[in-house]
């Protein structure tokens, strides 16, 4: 038994971190069916409604309904992408060529560490972000590993030993590097308005400088009363660009557009191997879509200007949770119903639109921002 409990505090991070993967895993499947279902709604098809599994599909009313939704369809996949024979290009390098798909995958899965997905209120009557790792450098955490999600699509194009996935490698990484900085200067406002002055620590000394540095946690709780994209719309926007560029989605596809490169990086790839970068396209919107609901949509905050009616106990923790949840997935339907509304740029429009574009409004906002932040401090002191 005091085996046992001297164990708990390194088993049951453990626990909770299986338990998050699992939970992440189950969102990404089903992000692919959510995107073949809004795809077939915009244009006017049924889509997935026939798949059924023994025994639940069989039972009655419910058994047809999840038939009918579709809810079958994601098991059906990953089998199929599990046990499809595995073919490998004689041409190709093959440590690189497998290890591409992880690399890919692994950035997204880190960063959901210090991702905070709700709150809750401890003994002493303190708010607490439900995270994994709670660090002061959380959003910093993100764009450092989250950046090295583009190794894997580098990777797979360079292993490849073919001129098309070769062509959207160099693609991936030259979008990679024409969104990063406007995306890391557009975060830079929402941060210096968040943090506050200073603040009085448990011995009611006053201590200047921000009490959350740079965590996602601090950003939430500076949005009690109005969210973020209300007073920084410019901000919001380059943000949201910006991730749909990083991500690689349309319009911004350009790495794997199958107009001209036949399937970009990973025209050589198949099977499971093709599956995994089809769920790290989709754990890299999960974890965005997340982001911008922290930065930008109030986090877990019911409302602009009306209090939020969770409670103190564990029902208000799980309700807290759902509402964030439920901003994330109106994040990730946007993601796709843009996908399935705007056509793809030509890639001189993508550059442009990064350098001529993004950049200058980035660093400008950032310019008038800082003015507005120095006058308002020296004006209220």
């Amino acid at each position: 038994m005091e085996f046992l409990d001297a164990s708990l505090p390194y088993i049951m991070p453990i626990v909770y971190a299986i338990l998050m993967i699992s939970v992440f895993m189950g969102l990404c499947s089903y992000s692919v069916l959510a995107e073949r279902k809004v795809s077939s709604w915009i244009q006017g098809r049924v889509g997935p409604n026939r798949t059924r599994l023994p025994l639940i599909g069989h039972l009655p009313i419910v058994g047809n309904l999840m038939t009918g939704l579709g809810l079958f369809q994601p098991v059906a996949d990953g089998l199929k992408f599990l046990f499809k024979e595995e073919i490998v290009p004689g041409h190709v390098n093959k440590g690189y060529y497998y290890l591409a798909p992880v690399v890919a995958l692994a950035p997204a899965l880190t960063t959901m560490v210090v991702l905070p997905f709700g709150r809750y209120v401890d003994a002493e009557g303190i708010i607490q972000p439900l995270v994994l790792a709670n660090v002061d450098l959380g959003m910093l955490i993100i764009l450092g590993i989250s950046s090295l999600g583009v190794y894997g699509v580098v990777l797979a194009g360079w292993s490849s030993n073919s001129k098309y996935p070769f062509l959207g490698g160099v693609r991936a990484s030259a979008q990679m590097i024409s969104y990063e900085l406007a995306m890391g200067l557009a975060l830079l406002p929402v941060f210096m308005w968040s943090a506050s002055p200073g603040y009085y620590n448990e011995a009611g000394i006053f201590v200047e400088g921000s009490r959350y540095g740079m965590s996602l946690f601090g950003v939430v709780q500076s949005q009690q009363a109005a969210w973020t994209i209300l007073w920084q719309p410019l901000s919001a926007l380059l943000f949201l660009v910006a991730l749909f560029a990083e991500t690689n989605r349309l319009p911004f596809d350009m790495a794997e557009s199958e107009t001209d490169l036949v399937g970009g990086f990973h025209t050589e790839y198949g099977c499971f191997k093709f599956g995994l970068f089809f769920v790290a396209e989709y754990a890299h919107i999960i974890m965005g879509s997340g982001i911008f609901v922290l930065l930008f949509l109030g986090g877990w905050n019911f409302l602009p200007w009306m209090a939020d009616p969770w409670g103190t106990g564990i029902l208000g923790s799980v309700l807290s949770v759902a509402w964030f949840m439920a901003k994330v997935f109106f994040m990730i339907f946007f993601f796709i119903w843009m996908r399935w509304t705007l056509p793809r740029f030509r890639y001189d429009q993508v550059m442009s639109l990064g350098w001529k574009v993004l950049l200058p409004l980035a660093v400008a906002n950032l310019v008038f921002n800082t003015i507005i932040i120095a006058l308002y401090d020296t004006l209220t002191r």
